[in-house]
């Protein structure tokens, strides 16, 4: 999905010829209007002029909405070929001129305990010390490659940090692009609730595994982890079918929409946020968490 990626790395002033005399008729639009508003055709005018998007690609640009900052305006853009959704967040000044992709940062804040507040880690699977000095969160999908790379990673490099690090799993299926993320979820989910240690065993297993899973054979496979895994049969297949299982994912994933994940593997180190499966970055935010906790510890004892 060369395109979409694109989306997620330009900074734009919108100054091309074609898109900037709509762009300029937005500073009259209500940000609540129902209907596309000419704010709204500007954007898609200007992103489809510039990536030459023709009529086979869907891109839809949400309504406008205030943000914290005078004069700047917030919207989400979904952008779809071949069937394959992405979403970006875009900013775009109350004038209609300049339009730009980013994260919006208030100095005035600790952008990490915004973070930790939104993380909602009740019930959920977790590895590790509850105690321990770093919590990493990784909002996942049992179907993609990356995370699997990152579950890869974290097994080589946990028992390193041994009393150090807590992992806590949180489900976000990306249903668009993995046809059978959710019942992994869903099984993974119903190991938990049965026996929170099996649940880790199922996480590797789906894992280990991914790459002879698939759409067709999903639910069986689940069927032979979770029996692998020590669950009893009968309550594990009654789960499965379950609405409550279901709602614990749904749950999960709304509550990375919160914190505006959109990709998987998408990571918080005591709320620091990482995308994707870099190890060696990884890392660096755990020492430097550890070296800060360190330091504080020190400066307290003089």
């Amino acid at each position: 999905m060369k395109k979409a990626l694109t989306l997620s790395l330009i900074a734009l002033s919108a100054t091309a010829p074609r898109a900037r005399g709509q762009q300029t008729q937005s500073a009259t639009v209500a940000a609540s209007a129902s209907a596309t508003s000419p704010a709204q055709k500007s954007i898609e005018a200007y992103l489809r002029h510039l990536y030459a998007f023709g009529p086979n690609v869907a891109l839809l640009v949400g309504p406008p909405t205030p943000t914290q900052v005078d004069g700047l305006l917030e919207t989400n853009v979904d952008l779809t070929i071949d069937g394959r959704k992405q979403t970006v967040k875009f900013y775009v000044s109350k004038d209609g001129k300049f339009l730009f992709q980013g994260e919006l940062s208030d100095m005035t804040k600790d952008p990490l305990e915004q973070n930790r507040a939104q993380i909602q880690m009740k019930d959920a699977p977790s590895l590790g010390d509850p105690n321990a000095a770093v919590t990493l969160v990784e909002y996942s999908d049992f179907e993609c490659p990356v995370c699997r790379k990152l579950h890869d990673a974290l097994r080589e490099m946990l028992p390193n940090y041994a009393g150090k690090v807590r992992v806590v799993f949180k489900d976000f299926p990306i249903e668009q692009l993995h046809p059978w993320a959710r019942t992994a979820a869903i099984a993974g989910r119903c190991a938990y609730q049965q026996d929170p240690k099996a649940f880790w065993r199922m996480y590797d297993s789906i894992y280990d595994n991914q790459e002879i899973i698939s759409a067709a054979n999903a639910w069986t496979k689940m069927m032979d982890y979770g029996g692998q895994s020590g669950l009893d049969a009968d309550a594990f297949k009654g789960c499965m079918a379950s609405p409550e299982a279901a709602a614990a994912v749904n749950a999960s994933r709304a509550n990375g929409q919160l914190l505006d994940v959109n990709s998987t593997p998408t990571v918080f180190v005591n709320g620091r946020r990482m995308v994707g499966a870099d190890a060696h970055l990884l890392e660096q935010y755990i020492n430097y968490e550890l070296a800060q906790q360190k330091a504080a510890k020190a400066t307290d004892k003089k």
